[in-house]
């Protein structure tokens, strides 16, 4: 099969706490007034993406796999997952703050829910004024104190808080304890799992007047609760360079600041490659064709290929492998 450069149909999320950048600004086709999550590359039960360009419009994520196992995903990730999509790909937009989460480990995750844990990493595409995010704790707590904290609700005055801008990258970690915050929208890459546990919601109640499900015995045992600094990702932005970003057991993730064409020799790289664009505007070619990608869009390129162009005058992007 010619698995020329995938793009895929975005699954959209209403949330109580969405808003319109992801139509108004990426140009998702919603026309809700809460979207919140666009799910650009899915591996999750019932919410398998499916292809939108090419001969193979329509066909599954699944299908694919199961199809063309390794040579879409490559051998060592067919060695390791199976016949799962291991990366779940997002873009996210928050008008009010979400809610204060953590996500379990793989142990834990395992255990209490047959499932993966979650670690992600979010890159922060646009913010409004004073935008920010909540990441970790701002001072060593005990688990004492912060069931105290619950009781008395002041569990934001534990909170660390990152006021942020556009690049700012966060690498979230099983256990900490985060939320974002109104006016930001980001990308967002992480371990194919949908499982968190909620902590606080900020007293609010769902479009039926009920407030929402909290986790708060299921994440006592989940959260991480000394103060670290291990959130805030330096990278290079180093024009028409592989610039690292994140290297993690779940995913490797580089940022592509192009200015002119690029050419990669991916013959030995032995998985998928993922990128989402950021900013401007690429095509990308691999063995079997080429496509156009633009702000605000994702494309999966097959481990088969041996090798990637891409060409543009300006443009900006997360490359995601294994």
């Amino acid at each position: 099969m010619k698995l020329y450069p995938l793009k895929f149909k975005p699954i959209l999320k209403e949330k109580l706490w969405g808003g319109t950048k992801l139509k108004e600004v990426l140009n998702k086709p919603s026309e809700s007034e809460i979207t919140g999550e666009s799910w650009e590359l899915s591996g999750v039960d019932g919410d398998i993406s499916e292809v939108a360009n090419g001969n193979l419009k329509g066909v599954s994520l699944k299908q694919l796999i199961q199809q063309n196992g390794k040579d879409l995903l490559g051998e060592r990730v067919i060695n390791r997952f199976g016949d799962d999509f291991p990366i779940l790909i997002k873009f996210i937009d928050a008008k009010q703050d979400l809610s204060i989460q953590l996500h379990p480990n793989d142990e834990l995750a395992k255990e209490r829910h047959n499932s993966f844990g979650k670690t992600e990493m979010w890159y922060v595409m646009n913010s409004d004024l004073d935008g920010k995010l909540i990441v970790g704790f701002d001072r060593n707590v005990t688990k004492n104190q912060y069931i105290k904290s619950l009781k008395d609700d002041t569990l934001l005055d534990l909170m660390n808080y990152e006021y942020v801008s556009k690049g700012d990258t966060f690498f979230i970690n099983t256990g900490k304890v985060h939320a974002i915050c109104a006016g930001v929208m980001l990308a967002e890459i992480q371990q194919t799992s949908d499982l968190t546990y909620r902590i606080f919601d900020f007293n609010r109640k769902d479009k039926d007047g009920n407030l929402r499900e909290l986790h708060t015995e299921l994440a006592l045992d989940a959260i991480d609760y000394e103060k670290k600094d291990d959130f805030k990702v330096n990278y290079s932005s180093a024009t028409d360079a592989v610039n690292e970003m994140v290297d993690c057991p779940y995913f490797k993730t580089n940022f592509l600041n192009l200015t002119t064409t690029m050419h990669l020799d991916v013959t030995d790289r032995d998985s998928f490659t993922i990128y989402m664009c950021v900013e401007g505007e690429a095509e990308i070619k691999n063995d079997w064709g080429t496509v156009s990608l633009v702000n605000g869009e994702t494309i999966l390129i097959a481990a088969a290929s041996t090798s990637i162009n891409i060409t543009t005058t300006g443009t900006k992007l997360l490359e995601v492998t294994i």
